[in-house]
């Protein structure tokens, strides 16, 4: 029997590797399945996002007024609020009754009511108050209304007390308004918008869970395919389980390399969200989250039987995974349960690295938790990727 020396195993191990690496990528482009998940969804999913958040805030709320006061100070403050952004008065209406069945018929979100004793007083020195009654089905048009509503009146009560304090000179008048100057500054969004604060955490997890879905229907086409229903082809070249694994991960990474460059960099231009990420640091943190995400989507297509499966297991966790990651309830008010089960996934760690880095311009320093806690999932993914395909070898 002929001896094989060292160096020749090693090649012919190279040649294997990129042997599979080969075939999966013809399995990838030749699956019409497989190249929705990985081209036609991370293509069109963004855009589809951004577009319905590209107004980044709510204008013009419609809502109603119910004005029992009726005096001029109180058509004063309604004409300020209807002049704001945020809010439209589509409506004046005789009493509260009227007011609800508008809003319960969607034709208002919001109802302010203004007592009959605004003016009076006012007039007599007394407190008065304006009560606003919103749909708190949208969050953002309470939003809206509040906003407004509080800016109008914070106005109006600077212009009270400057009539009211008997100055002579304009400075006067600004100190009595303005005893404490200040400057609202939104920082990281300066436009308060929604989809500054949403879109980047949808675009990571977009990557993520295509990426689950596409190697679970590889995996699935694969069992359904295969001798014995297994992941692996009955064929002399896939012969080790890290040239089998490394091969396999060598072709989605690639894919998904383009892939989230154009997620990552050239969806937040077209939409000019904020992006004052560093380019050097948001690559080396794409590098540990794109092979975290492709080892962690290996070992969970063990459980994919058929193509279908993926569908059932992977397409209804978007939304929850989203809520975990922290963005839209912050991480630190979860129950410690929830916290810790969100590390298994790495769009955890993905999402508050990216965030910080492209909208905060943080440095690799600055998200060095989430960057090793990535690394550290590589790591784990990968032994496990290699333990589920040396089982089923075995």
């Amino acid at each position: 029997m002929k001896q094989i020396t060292f160096k020749q195993k090693v090649v012919q191990g190279i040649y294997d590797l990129f042997y599979v690496w080969k075939q999966e990528l013809r399995n990838l482009f030749r699956d019409q399945g497989v190249l929705i998940f990985f081209v036609l969804v991370p293509l069109t999913y963004p855009l589809i996002y951004s577009f319905i958040y590209t107004n980044e805030t709510v204008r013009e709320v419609p809502a109603v007024v119910v004005d029992n006061s009726r005096s001029s100070l109180s058509r004063e403050y309604l004409r300020k609020v209807d002049a704001s952004p945020e809010t439209s008065i589509v409506a004046h209406c005789a009493d509260m009754e009227e007011a609800r069945l508008m809003l319960k018929e969607r034709k208002a979100y919001g109802i302010i009511y203004i007592p009959s004793g605004f003016s009076d007083d006012i007039v007599r020195g007394k407190q008065t108050q304006v009560s606003i009654f919103c749909d708190m089905s949208g969050l953002l048009y309470y939003k809206a209304l509040l906003t407004a509503n509080t800016n109008v009146s914070l106005a109006m009560n600077a212009d009270i007390k400057m009539e009211r304090a008997g100055n002579t000179t304009a400075r006067q008048d600004e100190i009595t308004a303005y005893p404490i100057e200040y400057e609202d500054i939104a920082i990281f969004n300066p436009t308060n918008g929604f989809a500054a604060f949403l879109i980047p955490a949808v675009l990571i997890l977009i990557i993520q869970q295509t990426l689950l879905l596409g190697i679970g229907l590889a995996a699935g086409t694969a069992r359904e395919q295969n001798r014995f229903k297994e992941l692996i082809p009955d064929d002399p070249h896939y012969n080790g389980t890290l040239r089998i694994v490394m091969g396999k991960g060598l072709s989605y990474f690639m894919v998904y390399s383009l892939v989230a460059v154009y997620i990552l960099c050239v969806v937040p231009r077209l939409f000019s969200l904020n992006q004052i990420a560093i380019p050097s640091v948001l690559a080396l943190f794409a590098l540990p989250y794109l092979t975290a995400c492709v080892f962690f989507a290996m070992t969970a297509s063990i459980a994919i039987r058929n193509r279908e499966t993926c569908m059932l297991l992977f397409v209804f966790t978007s939304v929850p995974l989203l809520f975990l990651s922290g963005i839209s309830w912050p991480g630190a008010a979860m129950p410690e349960f929830w916290r810790y089960f969100s590390y298994i996934f790495p769009s955890t760690f993905g999402i508050n690295g990216y965030v910080r880095i492209n909208s905060m311009g943080a440095t690799l320093n600055e998200v060095a938790f989430e960057y090793q806690a990535l690394w550290i999932q590589t790591g784990i993914y990968f032994l496990t990727t290699c333990l589920v395909y040396q089982r089923k070898r075995g």
